[in-house]
């Protein structure tokens, strides 16, 4: 039983125990005051008309009319007169009025007064005893009312006495339950602190968990800034803080491989010509200065372009790649005006040239170096500041209208199908299939990855829709065959109002099925839409479902909010745990941001392992499971 509950059912027996005695205690001194009353009533009744009997020299007739006129003119049940012997001389008897008390009472609690008695003597002889008995009814009406107002009057006091308990009780209350939601967010991974009640039993326990609360969070952000540093150890250029090649490779690598990536971008390459030279004109403080502001110049390029990836592949070469882009011309033209109005503020003859090439999802990323590469040297042998675009490519023909018809046409006849891809944990148990989504576009064409459409579903507003479908069709599977099954979530249904009650409907309705559903959110959607991804997590956690993140790692320790979602799990991008075998910088960061994310809960996995001996290093940091094709190979039964 709760502390709460105790306290309750003590004041309530304190309550309880006081209101009977108080009513016990005054219905009983009335009744015994009532009693001594009409007892003396009838004592002296007795008295006084054995004095008048006694006058009357044994005249029988004379002393029967005085009895009978003492009965007429009082409300009296029995008036008798016996002979010494018991023998009845004279008697007036009546029924016993009827009374408004209940029988029960009467019966339990009616006042039985004494009968009056005195003798009757004519000089020194005796002639009897009078006995006198007085009607109780009225009594025992009285005796009624006065327990009923009596009643009245100490229900109204524990009714103030129990509203004064609940406010006390409450009181003690508010604290302990904040205690509790205090310890329910550090289980989610929020940290909350609350303000000390006055009460100083319970301010010695918030106090302490006060400190607690403080005591992890500074523990998570040294464990998250270690993280970080280890992060930028193993991804960064440690001058301009920009991705490596080797991460900027990864991070491109997935891009062209990704089933729920993008259709298509850009590739841009820049070149800062004659670098050493610049060196020497210029200095290497002065010249890494440059280069750091160049730096600044691409990524604000980028963010202005809707987002991307930029890396520094070696000493003057800088790349950056931007998805969903129509056209290379704007995002080159943009980079290649910022870096010419940078190169302009500073002394010497500086130059750049920029080759930028179109990319699609599927294409080989060493025929896609290789034409930015051609790009970038057609630039070059062009001269200064020069951007030399390959706009040639797998781009998507169809037109706007086109696609919004066929993604409708779609889903009205539900020509969608999961694929699943085995995640296996290190003993080859197969956690959930990875269940991404395909769409059949023409009613007997092929099923078309995510990559090809969803640019034109975000779009066009129908990713809400599209992910629904996806829900069902999980949860169909699931009922087939009691497989959990991992789902991803577009960030652009977040932003539907309605879309996360329909979804929390959808898996009610489903609940045998709702514990083995994973629904994912890519890392960088769930930063923009925290809000809403907390609120998936309040409406789905009760109903068993689980939600976590996918492609995270680059921006695990930036946010302590985003951990603080209630999320169950975190899949690592390929590009983060990908050539962790042959970089052990790249393994010290997997396996410190592995421990961090296990001291809050969550599960760790890694997506897109290709790799044997990655796998295995990702086992020695600790992860919980991966996938990839990798598991094709290691791991035959988890087909």
């Amino acid at each position: 039983m709760s502390l709460i509950r105790q306290v309750w059912l003590l004041l309530v027996l304190t309550l309880s125990l006081a209101f009977v005695g108080a009513l016990g205690i005054t219905v009983q001194s009335a009744r015994g005051y009532l009693e001594g009353q009409l007892g003396l009533k009838n004592n002296d009744v007795a008295q006084s008309l054995a004095l008048t009997l006694s006058q009357q020299r044994s005249d029988a007739t004379a002393m029967e009319l005085m009895i009978a006129s003492q009965f007429d003119t009082g409300n009296y049940e029995l008036i008798s007169l016996r002979s010494p012997t018991g023998a009845v001389l004279v008697e007036r008897r009546a029924q016993r009025a009827t009374t408004a008390a209940p029988d029960w009472f009467v019966r339990w609690l009616g006042v039985e007064p004494n009968a009056g008695l005195a003798l009757v003597s004519d000089g020194w002889k005796q002639i009897g005893r009078v006995e006198v008995r007085s009607q109780s009814s009225f009594v025992n009406d009285q005796l009624w009312q006065g327990t009923l107002r009596t009643l009245a009057v100490l229900s109204l006091l524990a009714v103030g006495a129990g509203a004064v308990a609940t406010l006390g009780v409450r009181r003690i209350r508010a604290p302990l339950d904040q205690a509790v939601q205090q310890a329910d967010a550090i289980t989610e991974r929020r940290f909350v602190t609350v303000s000390e009640p006055s009460v100083p039993e319970l301010r010695n326990v918030t106090r302490a968990m006060n400190a607690m609360v403080a005591r992890l969070k500074s523990m998570f952000d040294e464990q998250a800034a270690q993280v970080e540093q280890l992060r930028r150890q193993a991804h960064c250029d440690p001058l301009t803080g920009l991705s490596n090649r080797a991460y900027f490779m990864g991070r491109l690598r997935v891009l062209l491989g990704s089933e729920d990536g993008s259709a298509a971008g850009a590739l841009i390459l820049m070149r800062f010509v004659d670098l050493q030279g610049l060196n020497r004109r210029l200095g290497h403080p002065a010249t890494d200065r440059l280069l750091q502001e160049a730096a600044s110049a691409v990524l604000e390029s980028v963010r202005r372009t809707g987002g991307g990836e930029v890396g520094r592949l070696n000493g003057s070469d800088f790349a950056m790649v931007v998805p969903d882009v129509e056209s290379l011309r704007d995002p080159a033209l943009d980079v290649s005006a910022r870096l010419r109005s940078l190169l302009k503020t500073h002394e010497g003859d500086i130059n750049i040239v920029i080759g930028a090439v179109r990319w699609w999802h599927g294409a080989p990323i060493s025929s896609l170096l290789a034409a930015a590469d051609q790009a970038l040297a057609k630039a070059e042998a062009r001269g200064p500041f020069a951007v030399e675009m390959d706009d040639a490519g797998e781009g998507l023909i169809l037109g706007e209208d086109t696609w919004r018809q066929h993604l409708q046409q779609a889903l009205l006849e539900r020509r969608g199908e999961l694929v699943e891809f085995a995640l296996v944990n290190a003993m080859g148990a197969v956690v959930h299939q990875e269940c991404p989504l395909r769409l059949r576009l023409e009613p007997e064409g092929p099923l078309v990855p995510a990559a090809q459409w969803l640019p034109m579903a975000r779009r066009t507003e129908m990713t809400a829709r599209i992910d629904e479908m996806a829900v069902e069709l999980a949860l169909k599977a699931i009922a087939m065959d009691g497989r959990a099954r991992a789902v991803n979530l577009s960030p652009g249904s977040l932003r539907d109002s309605s879309f996360i009650y329909r979804l929390r409907d959808l898996v009610r309705a489903a609940p045998s099925q709702a514990p083995g559903l994973w629904l994912e959110v890519a890392e960088a959607g769930a930063l923009t839409h925290l809000e809403e991804v907390r609120e998936l997590v309040e409406h789905l956690r009760p109903s068993g479902a689980r939600v976590g993140l996918e492609h995270a790692g680059e921006r695990l320790s930036e946010s302590r909010a985003l951990l603080e979602a209630g999320l169950d799990f975190i899949k690592l991008d390929a590009s983060t745990t990908e050539g962790l075998a042959s970089d052990r910088a790249r393994a010290q960061h997997i396996e410190g941001m592995t421990r961090m994310l296990h001291g809050i809960g969550l599960s760790v996995f890694a997506e897109g392992v290709i790799d044997t001996l990655d796998a295995q290093v990702l086992w020695e940091c600790g992860v919980d499971g991966i996938t990839g094709p990798v598991v094709q190979h290691l791991l035959p039964s988890a087909r």
